[in-house]
């Protein structure tokens, strides 16, 4: 594939907090990232929302995203997203207007169905809130579509999100599953697959659905899909799996419980894994492409191909930023960006 035919690049990133180091650390290495994907060229920058989480300093977007667009000029900044049964549709209302009215034409809402952690902190994070509910969904996502200037849905009277906006920010779905998939087709929002959790997931049969029951809004009226993946490039393949493992153990650890910052790739490659966690890394996606940027890139071509993205949003857990930084200027020079 051309340069000149591919699709656009941007990154998310969970502000991860590595081995030996704190959160002021972590997340001022997001936002040097975020520098650098600007000045290459990358067309959004989305920070996720998780919490209580050693490994991730991302917990609050609105304010990671507010520090994100102050240190960058013109790429657009945005939630991966935020998870709106944590929350009350007019707070994220309020607070993504608010930054909208700070950077015009450059902040993204990307809306979520997951509480993003375990159910002992989602139950502190809404209190006793019997609003705060995934059952709630459908109308909490309506009534936050309503504040931002969504005429389709009838607005409050009395609420106003901000009192005199001149732009909204842009709204996108996330998922990954088809529930998410039928939800931006019905509400005619664009929609992010988050391909990168797993390579094993039905991405094909989510946009099918995605596609076939779109139905047109004002902002958007056609569908239009980004895809996840979590990739990593160096100068060799043999480097770039090796500086992907703490990504490998950080997936693990995921799924066992245990639960603790991002170790070093040296660390990474002197675990001593069980049969079980060996067993289990092979079924967790871990960095999906790693080698050189022609063979990273090669591989988001072959998924365009497949998906008929109309954008890529690259992941990537890695336990230095200058790492992260080094690998999307790899990639933007393949791509053509």
């Amino acid at each position: 594939m051309s340069a000149a035919n591919r699709v656009p690049l941007s990154v998310l990133d969970l502000a991860t907090v590595r081995e030996g180091h704190g959160s002021a650390d972590a997340l001022r290495g997001t936002i040097e990232i975020a520098k650098t994907a600007d000045e290459l060229g990358y067309s959004r920058f989305w920070v996720a929302e998780h919490h209580n989480m050693p490994a991730v300093a991302s917990t609050a977007p609105p304010v990671l995203i507010g520090a994100v667009a102050a240190n960058t000029r013109q790429i657009r900044v945005g939630s991966g997203g935020v998870m709106l049964p944590n929350h009350m549709p007019f707070v994220v209302a309020e607070q993504f207007a608010l930054l909208e009215a700070l950077y015009p034409d450059r902040i993204d809402l990307g809306i979520g169905r997951a509480p993003g952690t375990d159910q002992a902190t989602a139950a502190a994070l809404r209190g006793v809130s019997p609003y705060l509910t995934v059952e709630q969904f459908p109308e909490h996502l309506q009534t936050l579509l309503s504040l931002l200037g969504d005429e389709r849905v009838p607005a409050s009277p009395r609420l106003r999100a901000t009192p005199a906006p001149e732009s909204y920010p842009e709204v996108w779905m996330l998922g990954s599953s088809t529930y998410g998939a039928q939800v931006a087709a019905a509400l005619g929002l664009p929609f992010c697959y988050a391909y990168h959790f797993a390579m094993s997931s039905d991405v094909d049969g989510a946009l099918r659905l995605y596609r076939d029951g779109f139905q047109p809004s004002p902002s958007r009226p056609r569908p239009h899909v980004m895809v996840s993946a979590s990739v990593i490039a160096a100068e060799t393949a043999e480097e770039a799996h090796f500086l992907a493992g703490p990504s490998r153990i950080m997936a693990l650890s995921l799924r066992t419980g245990r639960l603790g910052p991002i170790v070093s790739p040296e660390t990474a490659a002197q675990s001593e894994l069980s049969e079980l966690d060996e067993a289990m890394l092979a079924s967790l996606p871990g960095t999906q492409y790693a080698g050189t940027a022609e063979e990273v890139v090669a591989g988001l071509d072959a998924l365009v191909e497949r998906t008929g993205a109309d954008e890529l949003i690259l992941a990537g857990a890695v336990y230095d930023p200058a790492t992260r930084r080094e690998s999307l200027a790899r990639i933007a020079k393949v791509w053509g960006l």
